[in-house]
This record gives C-alpha cells, sequence and structure tokens, in this order.
C-alpha cells in the first residue's frame, strides 16, 4: 500500500494540535481527520476517532502494525513540515509585495 496524497488541511499555530491531514492511500482510499501533536518537543500523529458513552476515544481507523505507523507518521510529519515551509515562504513574499517602498 502506497502514499499517494497527503493534503495539510488546517494548520495551527496555538496548542499542541499543530495540523489536521487527509492522507489518500493507492490513490482509492482517503482517511480524513489525522491530527499531529506536538508533545514533550516531539510530533506524532492521532489517528481519527469517536467518542465513547464511557467518554474514552476508539480509533476509527488505525494502522495495524509499528513498521507501517511509522511510515505513515513520518510521511505525515514530512508534509506538515513542508506545509510550514510553503506558508512561510507565501508571508515572506506578501511582506515583499506590500513593503513600502522609499524613493
Amino acid at each position: 500500500m502506497q502514499i499517494t496524497d497527503i493534503k495539510v488541511r488546517k494548520l495551527f499555530s496555538e496548542g499542541p494540535m499543530k495540523a489536521i491531514v487527509s492522507v489518500t492511500f493507492d490513490g482509492q482510499l482517503a482517511v480524513h481527520d489525522i491530527k499531529i501533536i506536538n508533545a514533550r518537543d516531539k510530533f506524532f500523529i492521532v489517528m481519527p476517532s469517536r467518542k465513547n458513552p464511557d467518554d474514552t476515544y476508539r480509533d476509527i481507523v488505525h494502522p495495524i502494525n509499528a513498521q507501517f505507523r511509522g511510515m505513515l507518521e513520518s510521511a505525515v510529519i514530512e508534509a506538515y513540515e513542508a506545509a510550514l515551509a510553503q506558508e512561510a515562504a507565501e508571508r515572506a513574499e506578501a511582506e515583499t509585495v506590500h513593503a513600502p517602498t522609499t524613493v
């Protein structure tokens, strides 16, 4: 199974949740609402889940083994870092375009 697309849907600057992403596998299956969390200076992913009546959470979808989780986590965090770099570049470009000119 190959990851064919990762879309960073939303970035957050405040709090431990840093992004929400969607991942497409083999161009045929999409998993939405994977969260990127930063805690204790480490990034990790949290799979989509639902709240149970007893206030616990249960993953709706999840990797079956540690090897696939590691591959998925690495790819998602890499896409997040690329989205951050793109956002920073766009911000720098916008500041350059709107910077006052002196004559």
